[in-house]
């Protein structure tokens, strides 16, 4: 008999996502304008760091699901790791935003370990936290549950960071330096991401475990996955639907601080929200009507056409953004919120879609690898963002940008650019790559019965 999920369960799961979208949302946004504008290296040494310290990170991923895979604990595989991983995780947010007393080479060292080790911890918590979710339930409904949960909460952490990150450096500003004033900040948002995955430690469950006859054997599971040819699609579309998103982030401030010139947009007695603030909220919130549509959409059309029509449409608009001229507010607004939803619908499916690769690999092998099938999701993530943050930082160079002064006509064409045609490049693409996907809903629910009569 399988055992019912609860709503306390998707919930708790949901708020590890949270944690980790509050760090990515801080690394896409204000990690490139920290480091060009506060920390003060140049935008092409940090495109340059971003793509060199991934070469080991992304070996790192598919190492870490190795790991959770042959990892047997009391609490299960990967729930562990959530416990472990937490406060070293919260610290080290906190050091890569301190700002030392160095010359501008020791500044660039400094950067280059402390942004590494954050990418190590965010792997070593994050691939244990993806994989959670093919392992807590059998069934595909349950899964697009827990990921579309996870989703929501996800947006809900974006938009908690969105809201909060620069009244409070703001507001710490009046009293002490920039520098130190992104450091409290992060002591304020470590702690909270802290709590956040101690809840979802304790609040889920593993129920599928690995089948008992399975020894464990990395050159048949590296074997299998290399034939899984789904996992390989939803690879190359998760890394272009990355970079679309990271490269609409990574340029959004420096697009409103030197083309639109921000200015506060609403006024509180305690802090105001400009009009990046009010673009960045619009934005996770509409992400987040995207998810809840999620399942309801992909029930009528499919997964694979749910996703693929998103990002064609998204690739169309986020074309138009160029055209649209700085003084009309309302319809940047507008095409934020309707990019942000198709953007906020393709996620939880792409979780989902990860799951139903697992048990293809398992139905098709006999053998189970979800921590390596999963590694998948969180390199796409860091991969994606990490060519879309590189690609972002090197076209500014290119452009001609100086941190904190005037930009040229040229420049600032390229930012318009990146706000543009950049991102919707890559939406196409990843529109494209997944037309190939072949595990039909119909096909999954097939595996699912089949797999199951071999567990019973």
């Amino acid at each position: 008999m399988i055992e019912k999920v609860s709503l306390r369960e998707k919930i708790g799961y949901g708020f590890g996502d949270a944690a980790s979208s509050m760090f990515w949302k801080i690394f896409s946004i204000f990690l490139p304008i920290f480091y060009t504008d506060v920390f003060g290296i140049s935008a092409a040494a940090v495109g340059t760091m971003l793509l060199v310290t991934r070469i080991w990170d992304t070996a790192n991923d598919p190492i870490m699901g190795i790991v959770c895979d042959r990892t047997n604990t009391k609490w299960g595989k990967f729930r562990p790791y959530l416990l472990w991983i937490a406060i070293p995780f919260g610290i080290i947010g906190v050091l890569m935003f301190t700002t030392p007393n160095l010359s501008l080479s020791g500044k660039i060292i400094y950067a280059y370990i402390t942004y590494t080790l954050m990418m190590m911890a965010y792997t070593a918590i994050n691939v244990p936290y993806a994989s959670l979710l093919g392992v807590m339930s059998h069934k595909s409904d349950d899964r697009t549950s827990f990921a579309s949960y996870r989703m929501i909460f996800a947006f809900a952490g974006s938009i908690l960071i969105v809201l909060i990150y620069q009244p409070l450096i703001d507001w710490f500003k009046g009293s002490f330096s920039e520098a130190t004033s992104y450091q409290f900040t992060m002591i304020i948002v470590g702690l909270i991401a802290i709590c956040f995955f101690l809840i979802t430690f304790l609040w889920t469950k593993e129920r599928i475990s690995t089948p008992k006859e399975q020894k464990n054997n990395l050159k048949e599971d590296i074997k299998n996955l290399a034939g899984n040819i789904p996992w390989f699609i939803l690879l190359g579309s998760g890394v272009a639907t990355l970079i679309f998103n990271s490269v609409r982030d990574g340029v959004v401030l420096y697009y409103f601080k030197y083309y639109i010139i921000d200015d506060a947009a609403f006024t509180f007695s305690f802090t105001m929200l400009t009009f990046s603030t009010v673009y960045l909220f619009l934005g996770q919130a509409t992400n987040m009507i995207g998810v809840m549509m999620a399942k309801s959409v992909s029930a009528l059309l499919g997964k694979r056409k749910t996703f693929m029509y998103a990002m064609f449409t998204a690739a169309f608009l986020s074309c138009l953004f160029y055209f649209v001229d700085k003084q009309n507010l309302w319809l940047i607004y507008l095409l934020q919120a309707l990019i942000s939803f198709c953007a906020g619908i393709i996620f939880p499916l792409l979780w989902s879609m990860y799951a139903d690769a697992a048990d293809y690999s398992e139905w098709k092998s006999g053998r189970r690898a979800t921590g390596l099938v999963f590694s998948a999701s969180s390199m796409s993530q860091k991969l994606g963002w990490t060519i879309g943050g590189s690609i972002t930082l090197w076209l500014l160079a290119l452009y001609g940008f100086e941190a904190n002064a005037d930009q040229s006509p040229e420049t600032i064409k390229g930012i318009k650019y990146m706000m543009s045609f950049v991102p919707g490049v890559a939406a196409l693409i990843s529109g494209l790559v997944i037309m190939f996907y072949r595990l039909s809903d119909k096909k999954m629910l097939g595996i699912i019965a089949d797999l199951e009569e071999r567990r019973k």
